[in-house]
């Protein structure tokens, strides 16, 4: 978790959990753009309830998930998975890719 929040520097970052037990391992708000990271000691993660209520909850641009194996994938369109190795290489845009707009962006009026 500390090796994340040095590479990518957020403007504010939570751990996230509700009381009815969905979690979170890390909530990162950066330019304005909200991100989740769950970190997994699986072979291959798959999505879980507690990623879905806080893609809802809490308006992800996207959710990444960080495992110990070797390959990258997708899970849903907002949810990736990445490989340790790939955090290690230093690249922020690993765990804070560039999400695609959920909301529609307002008309501009020329006057």
């Amino acid at each position: 978790m500390e090796e994340v929040l040095k590479l990518t520097e957020p403007d504010q970052a939570y751990c996230w959990a509700t009381h009815t037990g969905a979690e979170i391992d890390l909530l990162i708000l950066k330019h304005g753009r909200r991100y989740g990271i769950e970190m997994k000691h699986q072979d291959a993660p798959r999505m879980t309830p507690s990623m879905r209520i806080a893609l809802a909850d809490l308006r992800l641009d996207h959710l990444t998930v960080l495992y110990p194996g070797s390959r990258s994938y997708t899970l849903t369109e907002r949810v990736s998975v990445v490989p340790l190795a790939e955090l290690a290489a230093g690249d922020p845009s690993v765990v804070l890719p560039r999400a695609r707009r959920t909301r529609p962006r307002r008309a501009r009026r020329d006057r």
